[in-house]
């Protein structure tokens, strides 16, 4: 397979000072050693994005829109190569690369649209005597860290509006899953788009990514991370004012009631939380069930454990892959050993599934009975882990799904009766709140609150973190 292997920089392929070694997490193999940047590198892209600046903000939009197409032709020409990069780098389900092509593809054409729809706004002067406009103008220089867990969506989440916007962007990739990225930047090549526009390079070591947010040259740093990520950079990057847009960790509860439909609860709790290994921000953490069906829901749950297939392949079937790395699966196997030790009980998993002992996999897993004392608990598990805790006050139970510091961003409500669904709603501290189903889109605002962010990705929303508003005003004769 022709992985690529080069950085992006200023409008050519280029080696780094570093390599980086990308494993598949499902086989434990190399598969591919890519260049990384060294503090060189970096300060090649800071100046690369900082001299397309100018020029950028000022090409035209129905120019930038039209660079913005010609990369989505690209990206739908080559969609098996950029699939396959993901089915490598991350031993990701052949069916779940489609979900992170698809968002490419279409955030490159929704914000080519959307970007047509910021106007300048005109104020009504009360005395008469002046004329107040409000402007629209890119923010400047972007700097934009990439997850590892969705390589082409969360790169989709931040490369789209900051070309719309007029923003020269430079993408690290984390150095689990550059690779994806990589091909990225050889179709950016390819289309010839112009040089300093679009910048991507993975870092080896902490030095040359903390030299990005630590520089004057960016205006924006954005991130798809951890919360102690997030602060990190933002401590890293005060040796200027700059904005930050990110979406950080969650703790996300759900809440199902005695009226629920439990089979629906049930399908969706488990489809988002075993696909992608549970390795996603959103997925269901804390699943709070009501005593009066806790044993019903409990049993459905393990029944959709047991069926579910895990393994790496192009089944379509195939619905948990490997997670990242051993240091990941370690980390989610302590969790588990935790909460047992303290009482919980394993239900199914806990460990490698059977044959699949040469990669990281983890076996989608139930426990049940998890307490407040559990680091499952308290902590983002980030793996195929459902933990089930039953609740009988309807007041005390929304004070728990609202306990914890990085609790802000996604939740999840079960419940047939519409007026306690929407009670529920206005007391949940979650940027998002998903009520009897789930749905993630380009057009829908995602983002947390509190500790789980600031700032959106997808939707018109996210574009107002690439612009900032210039008033100006004029006297009237």
């Amino acid at each position: 397979m022709n992985f690529p292997n080069r950085m992006y920089i200023d409008g050519a392929l280029t080696a780094g000072q570093g390599t980086v070694e990308v494993i598949n997490p499902a086989s434990n193999e190399c598969i591919v050693t890519v260049t990384a940047a060294g503090m060189d590198d970096v300060g090649r892209a800071l100046r690369a994005a900082k001299a397309a600046a100018p020029g950028w903000a000022a090409t035209p939009v129905a120019e930038r829109q039209n660079w913005m197409l010609k990369l989505r032709d690209a990206v739908i020409e080559h969609e098996d190569w950029l699939r396959t990069c993901i089915h490598y780098e991350m031993g990701k389900p052949w069916g779940g690369t489609q979900e992170d092509f698809d968002l490419l593809e279409r955030s490159l054409k929704f914000y080519a649209e959307e970007i047509q729809r910021v106007h300048d706004e005109t104020l009504r002067d009360p005395d008469g005597t002046h004329e107040h406009r409000l402007v629209y103008e890119p923010v400047g220089v972007v700097v934009a860290y990439l997850a590892w867990n969705f390589p082409l969506l969360n790169l989709a989440y931040k490369i789209a509006p900051a070309m719309a916007a007029g923003c020269p962007v430079i993408i690290r990739p984390s150095a689990a899953t550059p690779v994806s990225a990589y091909a990225v930047g050889e179709l950016c090549q390819r289309i010839g788009l112009p040089a300093g526009v679009v910048n991507i390079l993975t870092t080896d070591g902490y030095g040359p990514s903390d030299a990005l947010a630590a520089s004057t040259v960016p205006n924006l740093i954005t991130l798809i991370g951890s919360t102690s990520t997030g602060k990190h950079l933002m401590k890293v990057g005060a040796t200027s004012i700059k904005k930050y847009s990110m979406e950080l960790g969650g703790n996300a509860p759900v809440l199902v009631y005695r009226d629920a439909d439990l089979d629906m609860a049930a399908d969706i709790v488990t489809t988002v939380k075993f696909n992608n290994a549970g390795q996603i921000c959103v997925t269901p953490n804390r699943v709070f069930v009501e005593r009066d069906v806790y044993d019903d829901f409990r049993e459905k749950v393990v029944q959709r454990a047991r069926d579910a297939k895990v393994g790496f392949d192009r089944d379509a079937d195939t619905l948990t892959g490997p997670m990242i790395d051993g240091r990941a699966w370690t980390r989610v196997k302590g969790l588990i050993d935790d909460a047992v030790q303290k009482g919980a009980r394993l239900l199914i998993g806990g460990d490698r599934p059977e044959g699949l002992e040469h990669g990281h996999f983890m076996a989608p897993t139930v426990l049940d009975g998890v307490t407040p004392d559990m680091r499952i608990y308290q902590d983002e598990i980030f793996g195929p882990v459902v933990s089930l805790i039953p609740f009988d006050d309807r007041d005390a139970v929304l004070d728990r799904a609202n306990d914890g510091e990085e609790g802000g961003l996604a939740s999840y409500v079960f419940t047939t009766d519409l007026a306690l669904a929407e009670r529920v709603a206005r007391r949940l501290r979650y940027g998002e709140v998903q009520i009897n189903g789930v749905k993630y889109d380009i057009y829908l605002p995602h983002g947390g609150i509190g500790q789980s962010g600031i700032g959106h990705d997808c939707s018109r929303l996210a574009l107002n973190d690439y612009l900032v508003v210039k008033r100006i005003s004029r006297g009237l004769n």
